[in-house]
């Protein structure tokens, strides 16, 4: 299999800065599938081509190598190990995994930079034939330009085959190219090597944030993705269209805002969750579904606080909050606050560890029968020791006059809870994972219906 990127940025092998391979050097990597080697055809200040060669090993993985079942890959490898297939895509993202991140210590710079860049995979299939292949990287702002395969040379009467001689040029960052590759090329293929479970989703909207949600095709890059596994295909559709509405945050976030803000609703829910970190001694903390960073930059004013993470799955919600908070970080301070694209759903090791974890308003835009996932993430496997998390409280939507009888606060609001509602929720939750819970208004209380938001906190039990 093979794959060359080139370039004519000058100086050109400034390439080999990106992908982190010197272009004086062949160098070789042991995967668990075979051997891939980066070397450089030409490399001159004008023009420089890096390519990866993927030797696989077709006999070792049918006979069981590395985990594989004889039965699931014999038939997949045997007969074409030189086409561009998830093979590749792996190696593309192992190889290359520092370039897919967009660091480059060297040349930050450049690497933040679209630069012009040309692909070239010789055998590339397409199960959807040139027009599929075409509606894939068109929309992306790629020229394609393809020559299809022939079965055999030898014997042009038997036709063409599925098979495409591929070229994407575009002017686009590095790490952009590669996480396209990455996606697109078992797209193509229609098929993956190795099983697909949940984890696959979390690898998809990594590689897929900023250009997935918008794209024509992403019902079917997302089912083809994901092996079209029905199940995870829904589940990725349904975290992808979370995204599609956070292009709309702003106005509906304002509708929210207008009804709380003859109460300064938010800055009292902010103020509070500061003030029990304070009380707590709390030095580390991560801030799942931090949207636009207002928490986090009142989080950055307390010098006790000397980690702060921000995860969120709305991509365009991290670059508001990299803009009008990170971005805008002395930069002595910078490297306090961290910010990652996750999902609250799926067991993720970045955020393990933390003192305590923040959930301010995030629970009640998720579905129902997705809160036990959410449940097992937070206090099973990242099990911090404190986690404080915040809701509406549906009983004071009453004494809201611009809210219409019977609507909740927010258009993307799957449920808001009721204060036994809540504390029942809470509570099985402590039960379960060894957590003692205590609940907190926050607002003015009316003695009939309670407070506007309702808190819980969450200290484990040692």
């Amino acid at each position: 299999m093979l794959l060359t990127i080139s370039t004519t940025h000058q100086p050109a092998t400034d390439l080999g800065y990106l992908l982190f391979k010197h272009p004086e050097k062949c160098q070789a990597f042991e995967l668990s599938f075979g051997t891939a080697q980066v070397f450089y055809p030409e490399a001159s200040e004008t023009s420089c081509t890096a390519a990866l060669v993927l030797d696989i090993n077709p006999v070792d993985l049918a006979r069981g190598k590395a985990g594989a079942k004889r039965q699931t890959l014999e038939a997949y490898v045997s007969d074409r190990p030189y086409a561009a297939s998830s093979f590749l895509s792996v190696a593309i993202s192992q190889v290359f995994r520092t370039a897919m991140t967009g660091r480059c210590a060297e040349k930050q710079a450049l690497a933040d930079t679209p630069i012009p860049l040309v692909a070239r995979i010789p055998v590339l299939p397409s199960r959807g034939r040139e027009g599929f292949l075409r509606g894939l990287f068109e929309p992306l702002g790629y020229k394609v330009e393809v020559q299809r395969l022939a079965l055999d040379t030898a014997f042009p009467d038997w036709g063409n085959s599925s098979y495409y001689d591929v070229e994407l040029t575009h002017t686009i960052k590095l790490c952009d190219l590669l996480s396209h590759l990455h996606v697109m090329i078992p797209v193509l293929d229609d098929d993956k090597h190795y099983y697909v479970n949940e984890d696959e989703i979390e690898k998809l909207l990594r590689h897929g944030e900023g250009w997935l949600s918008t794209h024509p095709l992403k019902e079917e890059i997302t089912s083809r993705y994901l092996k079209r596994q029905r199940g995870l295909t829904r589940d990725a559709l349904a975290q992808i269209a979370v995204e599609e509405v956070a292009t709309e945050t702003p106005e509906r976030e304002t509708q929210e805002e207008i009804i709380e803000q003859p109460l300064s609703l938010n800055q009292q829910r902010m103020e509070s969750v500061v003030a029990v970190l304070k009380a707590n001694s709390v030095q580390k903390i991560v801030d799942l579904g931090c949207g636009e960073g207002k928490l986090l930059k009142l989080l950055l004013k307390e010098p006790t606080l000397s980690e702060i993470l921000g995860m969120d799955v709305t991509y365009r919600s991290l670059e508001y909050a990299q803009e009008r908070v990170l971005e805008r970080l002395p930069s002595h301070q910078k490297g306090r606050l961290q910010l990652i694209q996750g999902s609250l759903t799926y067991r993720d090791a970045r955020i393990s560890g933390y003192d305590a974890a923040t959930v301010i308003e995030v629970i009640e835009h998720m579905e129902l029968d997705r809160l036990p996932a959410f449940e097992r993430v937070l206090f099973e496997f990242a099990k911090p020791r404190i986690a404080i998390v915040t809701t509406p409280n549906v009983e004071y939507n009453v004494k809201f006059e611009n809210l219409p009888p019977g609507k909740l606060r927010h258009p993307d609001h799957r449920f808001e809870w009721t204060r036994v509602e809540f504390q029942t929720w809470a509570n099985a939750i402590a039960d379960r994972y060894n957590y003692s819970v205590e609940f907190q208004p926050i607002g003015n209380v009316d003695p009939e219906v309670g407070s506007p938001t309702q808190m819980v906190i969450f200290n484990v039990m040692v």
